[in-house]
């Protein structure tokens, strides 16, 4: 069975300022350096054999704050695409059950595009043999869109938040990912 280690970024400006990120990008904020350095330390007894990282600048500056190996970006890890409401205000969000049409009407992802993306993008990764433990650094959203693939995530994760930094580990046999727990999801963070 391999391990894959999904962790979302440290804190960024945008978040701090609530702006809806999506495929725009800021930089990581003091905080975000810290919550990377506290994941570092939490991950440092893992051998992961290899690294990925959305091309987003702030999941890049996240991983290189937790290693100096070798990594692969790719776009399959990128958070959801918000259409005309990225890099707006959060205020601007819709009730949560119309979260997911609202920005498809805009030029935005689907919940079920990204978490298409997700899996395609994840499950590839998992599928090469030398992968057996493997971190890889993406956004809260496309995250949560993964998660989704095997559930509830508010069931799976019992209620808890994908906290900046937060680390979802799953487990991964015969093209199956199984979720196994959420590592580091503190109070604070966006």
């Amino acid at each position: 069975m391999k391990d894959l280690y999904l962790m979302r970024h440290g804190e960024t400006l945008f978040n701090q300022r609530r702006k809806i990120q999506g495929w725009c990008d800021s930089p990581l904020t003091e905080a975000g350096i810290n919550q990377a350095k506290q994941a570092k330390n939490i991950l440092s007894k893992i051998k992961f054999d290899h690294f990925y990282s959305s091309t987003a600048e702030r999941c890049v500056d996240t991983l290189e704050l937790i290693t100096y190996q070798p990594y692969q970006r790719l776009k399959g890890l990128k958070e959801r695409y918000f259409g005309s409401f990225e890099g707006e205000s959060e205020d601007l969000n819709p009730p949560v059950a119309k979260y997911d049409e609202f920005f498809s009407l805009y030029g935005g992802e689907t919940r079920k595009e990204v978490m298409d993306r997700m899996v395609t993008t994840l499950t590839n990764i998992m599928e090469q043999p030398d992968c057996q433990k493997v971190l890889a650094v993406s956004h809260a959203g496309a995250c949560r869109c993964f998660l989704s693939h095997l559930g509830n995530p508010e069931q799976l994760l019992n209620g808890k938040r994908l906290t900046n930094c937060c680390i979802l580990h799953f487990k991964y046999d015969n093209g199956r990912f199984i979720f196994n727990e959420l590592l580091n999801s503190s109070k604070e963070g966006n």
